[in-house]
């Protein structure tokens, strides 16, 4: 499974992508999008990230800052070939933040792959990456605006190695790529093309609890 990385450009003016299986826009790259307008037929962003989609046959992943009745949301636009799967929001904000919290992670099924989405703050929590291993995720799609320090990497790299999914990330004009064994790499290019071979790899794990004693006896 090969992904392309773009971290520079304008999502209207791309007209072709590397050869890829999927293609993962930064922010920037789509611009803020106004569901209203949208709706109305003045913009037309999220139909020309999928018809970029179809026309380079990959799937696509753009970040972006959406709006809607005056709420404003740090978002991801899906798109598999030339359709639309859904939008994904960022679920926490942090601190009197000027963004809008959504309610749900972002899973989809791209190209026979689970791919789950992860949008600024909600990098900070581990059950992000905990809930959308137990869901069967294939690898993991990180959506920053910016690279303010060092420790998204740091988190990127453990996440990884902790819940056994590869870990592609886009901060700013940089692009990560962090693998299950915990190596990370990285670039600065305008589009970077990193190659994941999805494992699933799992383990028996036993733990004693206690307490409980009569949990044996009960019939379910």
């Amino acid at each position: 499974m090969v992904f392309c990385i773009v971290t520079e450009g304008n999502a209207e003016e791309i007209t072709d992508l590397p050869e890829c299986d999927i293609a993962v826009f930064g922010f920037g790259i789509l611009g803020d999008v106004d569901y209203e307008r949208e709706l109305k037929g003045e913009t037309e962003k999220f139909e020309a990230a999928a018809r970029l989609s179809k026309n380079s046959n990959c799937g696509l992943i753009c970040a972006c800052r959406t709006l809607s009745r005056g709420l404003l949301r740090k978002s991801a636009s899906v798109a598999d070939r030339g359709k639309l799967l859904g939008i994904t929001d960022m679920t926490r904000v942090l601190d009197g933040e000027e963004y809008k919290s959504g309610a749900y992670l972002g899973l989809y099924r791209i190209g026979g792959f689970k791919l789950g989405v992860c949008i600024g703050n909600d990098l900070l929590f581990a059950d992000t990456f905990k809930s959308l291993s137990e869901c069967g995720c294939n690898a993991v799609i990180v959506l920053l605006d910016e690279l303010r320090d060092t420790i998204p990497p740091l988190l990127i790299r453990a996440y990884s190695y902790l819940y056994g999914m590869p870990v592609i990330m886009c901060a700013g004009k940089t692009a990560y790529f962090a693998d299950v064994t915990g190596a990370i790499a990285s670039s600065n290019q305008s589009r970077a093309l990193f190659e994941v071979t999805p494992q699933n790899r799992y383990h028996v794990v036993t733990s004693r609890v206690r307490g409980a004693a009569d949990m044996e006896k009960l019939d379910y």
